[in-house]
């Protein structure tokens, strides 16, 4: 994308040797600017941005996976009150965890057992200090290139550019960038300043969430970019495909925590008598009976959080 005079900036992305891919502006120190004094100036108050804590982010960033950010604000605070610190993780029955994690309908309970387990490494591997750039985080249980990327910038100041879903939307619209991961990534690079991971990834993300959202809002949110924007300026606002969360009511999801929460509260349960009280439509033999309640067990047992027993005709279900 050109800006006013026709220039463009001197190293234009590229991706696969010669193709370029995107036409940035020349004075890449006035978009940056533009951004982030749009940051700083008003932007939502989630209260992790408040902290530099490692630790604090890092339950924050996992809690964020699929969960809408009004539901995590007050399970964050929640789970920090119960479990403050990373050594107070660490020292906490995994079961209480997995049965928070569950209670609040944050998603997959596997991400529970990972977090935990992240906690025990930083506690007996590090020393109680969180790893700071992004490929050491990498190491802990759970962690992928996003989180790790997302803790080194939001609690050291020490990451790259952040590319989620809201990100490649704002790049696909404001420089024509074309659907393709390394092209997003190579352009989202040469945008951020260097040395401002912080700032720059939150205002980036804030500028995907609130003027730059499936149905963007250029104008009411004062997008700081609408001068340089190739979707402002020919009102193509296409963007790429971004999949539909599936349905939580009646979902596998629904139901895996449904028993966790269940064998959270008995030592043990056997198989029929936990079907019945998941489901009021349970049959042993019917859709939703005893091979649909196995398959969930099944999952769980891989996701090291139930204990599945069989004996004298019997099958039985406890947390790990």
């Amino acid at each position: 994308m050109s800006d006013s005079d026709g220039a463009t900036a001197d190293d234009d992305v590229e991706v696969g040797g010669d193709e370029e891919v995107s036409d940035l502006p020349a004075d890449l120190d006035a978009v940056r600017d533009a951004l982030v004094d749009w940051y700083e100036a008003d932007h939502r108050a989630f209260p992790w941005r408040g902290t530099e804590d490692p630790y604090e982010i890092l339950v924050s960033e996992v809690m964020s996976q699929q969960t809408q950010l009004d539901r995590v604000v007050p399970a964050w605070e929640d789970f920090l009150d119960e479990w403050p610190t990373s050594a107070d993780l660490a020292a906490a029955d995994r079961a209480d965890v997995v049965a928070f994690w569950s209670d609040h309908s944050l998603g997959y309970n596997n991400r529970a057992k990972y977090l935990h387990e992240a906690a025990e490494q930083v506690e007996t591997e590090y020393g109680g200090a969180f790893p700071e750039t992004p490929d050491e985080l990498r190491e802990l249980m759970g962690v992928g290139p996003y989180t790790a990327n997302a803790v080194a910038s939001f609690a050291f100041n020490d990451g790259d550019a952040v590319v989620d879903t809201n990100v490649k939307r704002v790049l696909y619209r404001a420089f024509d960038v074309p659907d393709d991961d390394d092209a997003f990534e190579r352009v989202a690079s040469r945008l951020m300043p260097a040395g401002e991971s912080r700032v720059w990834n939150n205002a980036v993300m804030e500028l995907g969430g609130v003027a730059c959202g499936k149905k963007p809002r250029c104008d009411e949110a004062g997008c700081p970019w609408r001068e340089w924007c190739h979707a402002y300026q020919t009102g193509d606002f296409t963007a790429p495909d971004v999949p539909e969360q599936p349905s939580f009511e009646g979902s596998r999801r629904q139901f895996r925590g449904r028993i966790v929460r269940l064998l959270g509260e008995h030592d043990e349960m056997g198989l029929d008598t936990l079907g019945h009280r998941i489901r009021v439509d349970y049959a042993p033999d019917g859709e939703h009976g005893r091979e649909w309640l196995r398959s969930l067990l099944s999952d769980l047992s891989d996701d090291g959080l139930v204990q599945i027993e069989e004996g004298n005709d019997q099958i039985t279900a406890r947390l790990q």
